[in-house]
């Protein structure tokens, strides 16, 4: 690796890792966004700025309007503002069905997940939902959440795609890496802010990743419907215990065969199904982001000569 004098190298590190990151989708960042992102703690923004413009001066970012990225696809910017301003048209949507999702029976939380909670939508993205359950009634609050979409919306994801779902009992995340750090950062909370900051207390070590990085602020303020009481009231009994085994088990069991080319592993992280948490990514979406990122780290290291594997030892990048 060739020698290089910047003024801070640990947040050079930094701040190119979380370019590179986002350069996986696309992305171009403001420098106050590379503020927020970057895992170096207590930044002084001048200096961050300093260490951007040596970046620059030794070509290993671009820059125009504003923006930072990596290569020479200035495209890049046009598209990232005209996904931005999608985001902000598709914000509404998501507000009115994170307001449904919120009127269902044992939901305790909404959060809104994936890109749009990073402020991006293409013409074809969906709207992620990410929403934590009463204990032990997950599983039929799923069941009653997807009948309803299967019935109502066509089974159209558009609108209402149910990624995640855990419960009260389950609030930390176990799968710790960039991906998965970033997803927790910019969760957006829809319904119940304070379970919201109860999760993020819950995984606060997302902050080795983002230390600077605010948690988000509550889009909704929503009382829980007098149906969705009476619902509850109704169905925490034993009749409630066994629709939550008979949602677990068909669904559960519907997957296992559906996704039967994944190995333990691979189900696992992308389809984990227990009791108390229900995830839904069949398309290997963390696999393929955390593998190219690996990628390009390499790439950038080969094509520079400037290496990015001795950030700080807290970092959860590999």
């Amino acid at each position: 690796m060739k020698k290089f004098l910047f003024e801070n190298m640990e947040l050079a590190q930094s701040l190119l890792k979380k370019i590179i990151y986002f350069d996986i989708f696309s992305y171009p960042l403001l420098p106050e966004e590379i503020a927020e992102y970057c895992n170096y703690p207590d930044l002084n923004y001048d200096k961050m700025q300093k260490v951007l413009d040596e970046l620059r001066s030794t070509n290993m970012t671009n820059y125009k309007s504003g923006f930072y990225f990596l290569g020479n696809d200035e495209s890049k910017i046009e598209k990232r503002l005209e996904e931005n301003h999608l985001a902000i048209i598709r914000m509404n949507t998501a507000r009115k069905y994170s307001s449904l999702v919120s009127k269902f029976p044992f939901v305790r939380a909404v959060f809104i997940s994936g890109s749009l909670s990073k402020n991006v939508m293409k013409p074809d993205s969906d709207i992620d939902f990410f929403i934590i359950t009463q204990p032990g009634r997950l599983w039929l609050c799923r069941a009653l959440l997807t009948i309803f979409k299967k019935i109502f919306l066509w089974n159209s994801h558009r609108n209402f795609c149910l990624n995640y779902f855990i419960d009260t009992n389950s609030l930390e995340i176990p799968d710790k890496n960039v991906f998965t750090a970033t997803e927790i950062a910019f969760l957006l909370p829809m319904y119940n802010y304070l379970l919201y900051q109860e999760f993020m207390k819950a995984n606060d070590w997302y902050r080795l990743e983002y230390p600077n990085l605010n948690h988000r602020s509550e889009a909704l303020k929503i009382k829980p419907p007098l149906l969705k009481r009476i619902l509850e009231k109704i169905l925490n009994n034993r009749i409630g215990n066994k629709l939550d085994d008979w949602s677990f088990s068909v669904i559960s069991g519907f997957w296992r065969k559906k996704f039967s080319y994944f190995s333990e592993k691979q189900f696992s992280l992308n389809m984990r199904s227990l009791k108390n948490v229900s995830k839904h990514h069949p398309n290997s979406f963390q696999e393929r982001v955390l593998k190219t990122y690996k990628e390009k780290i390499f790439l950038f290291e080969k094509s520079t000569g400037f290496s990015l594997n001795k950030t700080s030892e807290k970092s959860l990048v590999k």
